[in-house]
């Protein structure tokens, strides 16, 4: 007798599997509510199973996403709506982005060298002076005046 376990059934899945008596059985409930016992082969049983297998798998994955709920329409609505720009505000963070990269364009190689690890790489200028084998107010200098160019730059 194959061990068929009861399964979490989804509310549009007719059917329930057997195996009795050395047959296959396809049990449902036709739509005058009779109950049906259909005996048919390993095969299509077997196909059964994987439907319903899927099925299964298909319910618990839905299970785990939290979104599909009713309370959380709202909240996921104010996600969205808040963090949507306009085309206006992309613009002109493009804008703000490409005049960046030009005025960074003309800082000598050692101040974007050492912007980029003060800022990007979070690096403390202590770090920063051990490994260009300089001084620390050398570094803040560099980047104090790297820093200043910027803004000339984009202020016009």
């Amino acid at each position: 007798m194959i061990n068929n376990p009861k399964r979490k059934k989804d509310k549009y899945n007719p059917y329930t599997l057997d195996f009795v008596d050395c047959k296959y059985i396809v049990t449902f409930i036709d739509n005058k509510k009779n109950k049906n016992n259909v005996e048919v082969s390993q095969e299509v049983f077997n196909l059964f199973n994987k439907f319903e297998l899927d099925d299964l798998s298909q319910m618990h994955k839905y299970e785990r996403h939290i979104e599909h709920l009713d309370i959380y329409d709202n909240i996921l609505n104010s996600k969205y709506t808040i963090n949507q720009k306009s085309l206006e505000e992309e613009v002109e963070e493009k804008l703000l982005r490409d005049d960046l990269k030009n005025a960074f364009k003309n800082l000598s190689n050692v101040q974007k060298r050492r912007i980029k690890m003060y800022y990007f790489d979070e690096m403390k200028l202590k770090d920063i002076a051990e490994i260009e084998h300089c001084s620390i107010m050398s570094v803040k200098e560099s980047i104090d005046s790297g820093i200043d160019k910027l803004r000339k730059s984009l202020k016009n």
